[in-house]
C-alpha cells in the first residue's frame, strides 16, 4: 500500500524513512469484502517505546484511503526484524557519510593520545 510508504517511524522521521524502507511491513491483506484491511507490523526490537505511536499512525493512514472500512494492524512477534530487511534506500539514508565521521574519528584519537601521555 502506497500510504504506508508516508507511515513514518520516529526514530527514522529525520531523514525520510519509512516503515517500509525499514522492512517494519510484514504484509497487507485485503479482505474478501475488498474493503477491510489487515497490516502486519514488525518491530526493531521487542521493547520499542513507539509501537503505540506506530500502530495508530498506520490504522490512521490506510483508514483515510477511500473505500477502507476496519482497518486491524496488529504486531506480529513470532517473526524477528533484522536489518537485512531494510531497503537500499533505507541503509543509504541511515549511513554517515565518512565525511561527516572523520573528524569525529579524529577527536577521539586526539584524545585517547592525551589519556594515554597522562597515565
Amino acid at each position: 500500500m502506497e500510504v504506508l510508504q508516508t507511515c513514518y517511524d520516529p526514530c527514522c522521521k529525520e531523514r525520510a524513512v519509512s516503515v517500509v524502507e525499514l522492512g517494519l511491513i510484514q504484509g497487507v491483506k485485503v479482505a474478501d469484502n475488498g474493503h477491510d484491511v489487515r497490516v502486519e507490523l514488525l518491530l526493531t526490537s521487542g521493547w520499542c517505546p513507539f509501537s503505540t505511536h506506530l500502530l495508530q499512525m498506520i490504522d490512521q493512514n490506510v483508514r483515510a484511503i477511500e473505500g477502507v472500512g476496519e482497518v486491524d494492524t496488529e504486531i506480529v512477534w513470532n517473526t524477528v526484524w533484522t536489518p537485512e530487511r531494510m531497503s537500499d534506500s533505507a541503509r543509504q539514508k541511515l549511513t554517515l557519510p565518512m565525511a561527516q565521521l572523520l573528524p569525529l574519528r579524529q577527536r577521539r584519537l586526539e584524545r585517547e593520545a592525551k589519556e594515554a601521555q597522562a597515565s
